[in-house]
């Protein structure tokens, strides 16, 4: 059984690829055991493995997850909260992107504008140059555009049935640096009330579940940003069994 997989961040840096043709000498093979068969075939990535969470055809795969060899499959190490393409990537309806562009705030803004609307909010994402004592020059973002497009219309889907509002994101990849923007959430409501707590929800899901990830450029290091590796809360929980 052949499988190609995709890897991002910091794990296709130790791995040295952001694909990877895997034969599996004994399928089928669940999302757990694929990574014990990695684990085993890449020691110098076997700690970044195990934190990772395995997406089958761009949703998150319990570890019993039977793989289909035609499926498309990818390695997620903790999201920050991919490979950057000059050209905007963005669902049917316009309202969710990834891009290498600047983002204009108004543009998206005026997404979700409503005249039954009496509230409007954008919340606007940007680098800082201090993190306590640390320096960054500039940030550099990678994404599995896909799955962050699927994600960012399931987060859409949740405002409009919870708050019967309307949201667009955008989120940068590529290099930002000081004071840009990297993502930007509008959202608009009939009321104020409501419309903060959708914009809440929408930026807290974001950086919870969404597979982006930021190199933290420094003065004189680089190194990728993400979920504490050792605690498996910052990972969204796996689909429910269906069976």
């Amino acid at each position: 059984m052949q499988l190609s997989i995709r890897l991002f961040a910091g794990l296709a840096e130790v791995i040295g690829s952001q694909t990877l043709n895997f034969h599996v000498a004994e399928p089928p093979v669940t999302a757990g055991r694929l990574k014990e068969l990695l684990s085993a075939s890449y020691p110098e990535a076997a700690g970044q493995i195990a934190v990772s969470m395995v997406a089958v055809d761009r949703e998150y795969a319990p570890e019993d997850t039977v793989i289909p060899e035609s499926s498309e499959v990818a390695l997620i190490p903790p999201v920050s909260g991919g490979e950057p393409s000059p050209e905007e990537n963005s669902t049917q309806d316009g309202l969710y992107t990834v891009t290498e562009q600047p983002l204009r705030t108004e543009d998206i803004l005026a997404k979700v504008l409503d005249r039954n609307h009496g509230a409007s909010l954008v919340f606007v994402g940007t680098t800082r140059e201090m993190t306590g004592s640390e320096h960054t020059s500039a940030l550099y973002y990678e994404a599995y555009i896909p799955m962050a497009l699927s994600k960012f219309e399931e987060i859409g889907r949740e405002v409009k049935e919870r708050w019967q509002a309307r949201c667009a994101i955008s989120h940068r990849i590529g290099l930002v640096g000081v004071q840009e923007a990297s993502v930007v959430i509008a959202v608009s409501s009939p009321h104020r009330a409501v419309c903060y707590e959708a914009s809440r929800f929408a930026i807290e899901e974001l950086k919870r579940m969404v597979p982006i990830w930021k190199k933290d450029i420094g003065e004189s290091s680089q190194s990728w940003k993400g979920a504490d590796p050792a605690s498996r809360d910052n990972w969204p929980a796996p689909p429910a069994d269906s069976h």
